[in-house]
């Protein structure tokens, strides 16, 4: 991991091309989601037995792609207590971070005889992408919480889970256990982009759904790039990354072991450390070396580090908030003497995390806020995935007689100079209207 003295022309470039690696898709891989996108549109449940066949449980049928009440209660059989146990102190708080902030319908006279407001509706139905690998070694338990739970808490009646099934045919327990928690009642034994396909066309065995959430791999964020519009979509997440802010009152150990966290999720994440202090530079880099040899997935974490990770030193404190606000990180920690006060020069962020004790990890689990967050630089315009994201706003308007006549000929001016004559017309009619009484 290299240290940049930060206003170098090397740091700047290197810093381009972490904050520009974004969606990196070839050219065949569009090809393939496409033709993907279009079988599933036109052969549905043939399309993808194909599929589920070639890349994750051969011999999968159609039949069999619905969880059955059986594989569920075999799953609350095979897990632990102090899973449960874990996972229901996350559900509450997650659940509570929602539920206290869903949108309500609401309206207001803002001038005499004129009311106006917007009505909340949830989406009747939502599909929620949970990720898989091969073997169900690493069930994004988190994933199934972060998305279901926003979409309940919305008011939406449907909720489906889909996941890529392991090579047996089945679903990782825990993953079925953290579903039923969160009252799904529908899950799928479907993967990658043939999943979202099904979920925004519908098959025979999948109903098509409203709104589509969740995290994926490539092939999942082109899917979703590409059905946008005729599904609901919550954001097209890439590559995971983080940003650490810190001063020379900061811990290197707890750095170093907040960048990994990220690193080891994919040879593409971006860990980066911004800081004044080159002490706290170098002892961070020797903390990264000693951390790395006892990680499982450390080759994964090597490569992130050597590809898009970085280490700035910058001169004054408020150049790292000006970095950090060009960079927009889907997740930024603040490992400064004054978080709080810090935070207020944070514009750009999908999520801040305050304070030595407060590691991103406990965002991503149980803290209550949501772990989707937009990744790329898109926090620079959108947000984590919330309620909202679930919800439709219906605009409302009503005029009284007298309002309507107070603005109608303004209403036919606009309308005119736009050369909408129709417009104008649908005002005219009823102040000839009243001509007549």
């Amino acid at each position: 991991m290299k240290i940049y003295q930060y206003g170098s022309a090397e740091a700047d470039r290197h810093l381009d091309r972490i904050i520009n690696r974004g969606l990196d898709y070839t050219r065949k891989q569009y090809r393939q989601v496409a033709a993907i996108v279009e079988d599933v549109r036109e052969n549905g449940d043939k399309a993808l037995e194909e599929y589920t066949g070639r890349f994750d449980a051969p011999g999968l049928r159609a039949a069999r792609f619905r969880v059955s009440e059986k594989e569920m209660a075999q799953a609350a059989k095979s897990v632990d207590k102090s899973f449960v146990k874990a996972l229901g102190r996350a559900v509450r708080q997650i659940k509570e971070f929602h539920e206290a902030r869903v949108e309500k319908t609401w309206i207001m006279k803002s001038r005499p005889g004129v009311v106006v407001g917007q009505k909340i509706t949830p989406v009747d139905s939502a599909g929620i992408y949970v990720p898989g690998a091969k073997g169900g070694k690493t069930p994004l338990v988190s994933t199934v919480l972060m998305g279901a739970i926003p979409a309940k808490a919305a008011g939406v009646r449907r909720v489906v889970m889909v996941t890529p099934p392991m090579e047996n045919g089945g679903v990782n327990p825990h993953l079925l256990v953290a579903a039923k928690k969160v009252g799904i009642k529908e899950i799928y034994k479907v993967g990658s982009a043939w999943a979202i396909a099904a979920l925004a066309y519908g098959t025979r065995t999948i109903p098509k759904v409203d709104m589509i959430a969740g995290p994926g791999n490539i092939y999942v964020a082109l899917a979703k790039r590409m059905l946008a519009g005729v599904v609901g979509i919550d954001m097209i997440a890439g590559p995971s990354e983080i940003l650490v802010i810190a001063d020379s009152t900061a811990n290197p150990r707890n750095i170093a072991a907040d960048l990994l966290s990220q690193a080891e999720h994919d040879p593409h994440c971006a860990p980066v450390l911004v800081t004044t202090s080159k002490s706290i530079a170098n002892e961070t880099v020797n903390e990264i070396k000693k951390q790395l040899s006892g990680l499982d997935r450390r080759d994964i974490a090597k490569k992130s580090l050597s590809t898009y990770g970085a280490i700035f030193v910058v001169k004054k404190k408020r150049d790292a908030f000006v970095l950090a606000n060009r960079f927009a990180p889907e997740h930024l920690e603040l490992h400064t003497k004054y978080p709080f006060e810090d935070l207020d020069k944070i514009r750009n962020a999908g999520a801040v995390f305050l304070g030595d004790y407060t590691p991103e990890p406990v965002g991503d689990y149980i803290a209550g806020p949501n772990h989707t967050l937009p990744t790329s630089g898109c926090a620079r315009f959108a947000s984590a995935l919330s309620s909202s994201h679930f919800m439709k706003r219906t605009s409302i308007i009503h005029y009284s007689k007298a309002a309507f006549e107070d603005e109608a000929m303004d209403v036919i001016r606009l309308a005119q100079t736009e050369g909408l004559h129709a417009h104008a017309n649908a005002v005219r009619v009823r102040m000839e209207k009243k001509g007549n009484g």
